[in-house]
């Protein structure tokens, strides 16, 4: 998956043109993952038959299409629209097949759980500069957790603090590190083609 910076800067930049309330679609663009942290499956919060499967948004706005009005429903379903690029146009150019391809034009045969240790760690290398190209306000992950309406069915809302305070221990814990897959330049590439494909579906759908 997208790691949470990543989410949160699509989000960012998608609310630039939105001005609704930065705060709650922020913190909705992270939301859904607040599943690895409590010990639950991924597969109901990201609208999935497996935990493998790309995320299911007809089955997401068959449910909520008119639910987001809410800002905090809106990021939930930014994070997935997110994801669901991710999986389907973006990683393939990284990982197929048990074979991941290196920045240093290497290849390598790797297990699929091995292949996150190679993205979690380029993701740490490009928080920083996340952070700065797309100036972010983060301070919204060190202030008091807002009140949020209980829409979504899928994730416990009364724990939301829990994936806030996370987004804000990654962003302490940020440093550079060694790129092994990933480099800025087609990280915003893909948060660029993210903005444009979900500004246009939300146009689509009604939303804007």
């Amino acid at each position: 998956m997208a790691s949470s910076m990543i989410h949160i800067a699509v989000a960012n930049e998608i609310n630039k043109v939105l001005k609704r309330n930065n705060k709650h679609i922020l913190i909705g663009s992270i939301a859904p993952d607040i599943t690895k942290h409590i010990g639950m499956t991924k597969k109901d919060s990201h609208f999935q038959d497996t935990d493998e499967d790309l995320p299911h948004l007809d089955k997401f706005l068959n449910k909520y299409r008119y639910n987001l009005n809410d800002d905090f429903a809106l990021g939930y379903y930014i994070h997935l629209y997110t994801d669901y690029l991710w999986f389907k146009y973006f990683e393939p150019d990284f990982y197929k097949n048990g074979v991941i391809y290196k920045l240093d034009g290497t290849i390598e045969n790797i297990p699929f759980e091995k292949k996150r240790d190679y993205f979690y760690n380029d993701y740490t290398n490009l928080n920083i500069k996340l952070i700065d190209k797309y100036n972010m306000d983060l301070s919204i992950f060190y202030e008091e957790v807002p009140k949020f309406k209980n829409i979504i069915k899928e994730i416990p809302m009364d724990k939301i603090d829990i994936i806030i305070n996370q987004a804000g221990i990654i962003i302490e814990n940020t440093k550079e590190n060694k790129a092994y897959v990933f480099d800025m330049e087609v990280i915003n590439k893909f948060i660029h083609a993210s903005v444009e494909y979900i500004l246009s579906n939300l146009k689509d759908i009604g939303v804007i």
